[in-house]
């Protein structure tokens, strides 16, 4: 699974709230909220957080191996 919890702390460390994505950087709520509840979301989506906070990828999303029964 995806998670994106690194993407929550890097934007508190720069000061970039879900408001800030969605007006200033023209973000659809539909993808905000896909973030929020660790949905898909498109490379260009990743790759443009990446730009808007400018950090590596590794601090949007990290990989938890699903857990096997």
């Amino acid at each position: 699974m995806i998670c994106f919890d690194p993407l929550w702390e890097t934007m508190k460390k720069k000061g970039v709230t879900t408001y800030t994505l969605r007006v200033t950087y023209k973000m659809s709520h539909s993808t905000v909220q896909s973030l929020q509840e660790n949905k898909s979301v498109t490379t260009y989506t990743l790759n443009r957080l990446c730009e808007i906070l400018d950090c590596g990828l590794e601090d949007v999303a990290k990989y938890i191996p699903d857990k096997k029964e």
